[in-house]
């Protein structure tokens, strides 16, 4: 209880902090919720790099920014009477009592499945005209992809079996290599091709849910791989007084795989 009492008088100084700046200081007091909205998605993705870099102290740094900014937009709209803190606060508590019946009701819903789907169903009963209507339109794509996948097997529609999957993932390949000569795009052909290697990619974003891989992860982790030993190999050139358009690729590569060694 005593860390409760804490929790509750650190969050009212942030809210008497936000009020103090929104009347005195003047870029606090310029900001609206569309001047807002880009600072939100970048502090997201910020705390999304302090995950994966599993930095604790950056995590808890970056999820007060984000508090803020939540903090912010309540604040806004609380100078209109639209809405304040406590109604945040408040819809979200009753969404999840609302979406969890087998915590709050008499619902059953032993596993994570039946959860999803029972939330699923909920959001349609809510007036919610699709499943996929939740998922948002500004998502990046490869995100995008992993949500729809994820809402449409909430709802029902999935594979039975991770080898159709693979099966489907093999056939969009083979697709992709058969109409164009494994790369060799012909003109008037782009948006042909860029069709199914959407299909392709789809299909393996498929198969990594089902082997429960998150792709926007997985390939996050492969850019920050890749950008640690491309810096290693350009320091090693200019250590060497080289510059990489001076370097064979021969060249390169043992810088490359000494990189990979230091991992």
């Amino acid at each position: 209880m005593q860390n409760r009492e804490h929790q509750l008088q650190s969050f009212n100084r942030l809210l008497d902090i936000m009020d103090e700046l929104r009347e005195k200081c003047p870029w606090d007091r310029k900001q609206t919720f569309e001047s807002l909205r880009h600072l939100t998605i970048e502090e997201t993705y910020e705390l999304c790099d302090a995950i994966l870099e599993n930095d604790i102290n950056e995590i808890k740094k970056e999820l007060g920014d984000l508090i803020l900014h939540i903090v912010f937009y309540a604040k806004i709209g609380s100078e209109t009477n639209a809405f304040d803190i406590a109604d945040v606060l408040n819809g979200i508590c009753d969404k999840l009592i609302n979406r969890h019946p087998h915590i709050y009701s008499n619902v059953k819903a032993d596993t994570d499945e039946e959860v999803k789907r029972n939330w699923e169903q909920i959001k349609i009963l809510e007036g919610n005209k699709s499943v996929l209507s939740g998922v948002p339109k500004s998502l990046p794509a490869l995100v995008k992809a992993m949500r729809v996948q994820e809402k449409a097997r909430g709802a029902g529609f999935d594979w039975e079996e991770k080898k159709q999957v693979w099966e489907k993932v093999e056939e969009e390949l083979n697709e992709f290599k058969i109409h164009f000569d494994e790369g060799n795009i012909k003109e008037g052909e782009q948006q042909k091709a860029e069709n199914e290697f959407g299909d392709l990619i789809f299909s393996l974003v498929n198969y990594a849910r089902f082997i429960n891989i998150n792709p926007e992860t997985a390939l996050e982790r492969t850019n920050k791989k890749f950008i640690k030993r491309f810096t290693y190999l350009e320091e090693q050139a200019i250590k060497a007084g080289k510059t990489l358009s001076d370097m064979t690729l021969a060249e390169m590569d043992v810088y490359w795989n000494e990189a990979k060694k230091f991992e």
